[in-house]
């Protein structure tokens, strides 16, 4: 299974971005898509993850109230969609695909490439 992500960029703190992850090929074999990020300096942390059946969600801390994940079977993507963004949300967001939903990222088998967020105070 392949996946790509999308929809990084800059913008000011309190604004919103929204982050696509595309998965083709095998995807039947990742039962669960999640998002890690790795902000310079510190280890990759998981985000959030959604079941593609039936739309278990679960999300760190840090982000619930704000960020919000979703699912269009139909299109084999997954979306992120961040609101009131913090500077310390600054980083590299990575979409992978795994078959449980844990927030570790051992258990995530596919990786997607990273889309920078940058969030200016």
């Amino acid at each position: 299974v392949q996946l790509q992500a999308s929809g990084g960029g800059l913008v000011q703190a309190g604004g919103s971005l929204r982050l696509s992850c595309t998965a083709s090929g095998r995807t039947f074999v990742t039962y669960i898509i999640g998002w890690f990020r790795q902000a310079p300096g510190k280890e990759r942390e998981f985000v959030a993850a959604i079941s593609w059946r039936g739309g278990s969600t679960y999300y760190t801390d840090s982000v619930k109230g704000r960020f919000i994940i979703s699912s269009d079977n139909a299109k084999n993507t997954v979306v992120l969609q961040m609101n009131s963004l913090k500077p310390e949300d600054t980083a590299v967001y990575y979409c992978a695909g795994g078959t449980r939903l844990l927030p570790i990222s051992s258990h995530y088998n596919y990786w997607g490439q990273g889309t920078q967020v940058t969030v200016s105070s």
